[in-house]
């Protein structure tokens, strides 16, 4: 997709409206994340992502995924293995790595945060006329690559 960069930077009162409008979106996320995952913790919720973005990822890589240090993020491991969210796998060339993976509940409870997620983005986007909605699609597939451009990762904006 090829980006368009104007000559002039966003107008402050754009960034302002953005961002209002983005509490709405982040309301949906966190209606969702409440609703499915009341007994985990954000940071777990991330992590889920994460090892489901990078299956097989290691300790070292959830660590640097999720910029904390290595130290926590295995304390974080061993209560995603202890709630069966994640599992440990040894390695497939170094033995004494470990590879991490979703288990089948962490898989049914991601699928079952999408589902409300999307549903509640569906009633408000039918509230839309279809051009809004053709125009918020652009808006957001270019923000996304501007975002992109500029080195922040996904797991930077919760991706859920």
């Amino acid at each position: 997709m090829a980006i368009h960069h104007g000559p002039d930077g966003p107008d402050p009162m754009q960034t302002a409206a953005i961002d209002d409008a983005a509490k709405s979106l982040l309301l949906a996320w966190d209606t969702a994340r409440e609703q499915v995952t009341p007994r985990i913790s954000s940071v777990q919720l991330n992590a889920l992502l994460a090892v489901e973005r990078s299956e097989g990822i290691n300790l070292g890589g959830l660590a640097a995924e999720l910029g904390m240090l290595l130290s926590s993020a295995s304390r974080l491991c061993d209560r995603l293995v202890a709630s069966g969210m994640v599992e440990r796998v040894p390695g497939r060339a170094d033995r004494r790595e470990i590879a991490l993976y979703l288990t089948p509940a962490s898989r049914t409870l991601l699928g079952e945060l999408r589902r409300i997620r999307r549903r509640a983005l569906t009633g408000v986007l039918e509230k839309m006329s279809s051009g809004g909605r053709a125009a918020l699609l652009r808006g957001l597939s270019e923000f996304a690559a501007a975002a992109g451009e500029n080195g922040e990762s996904a797991s930077s904006a919760q991706t859920a």
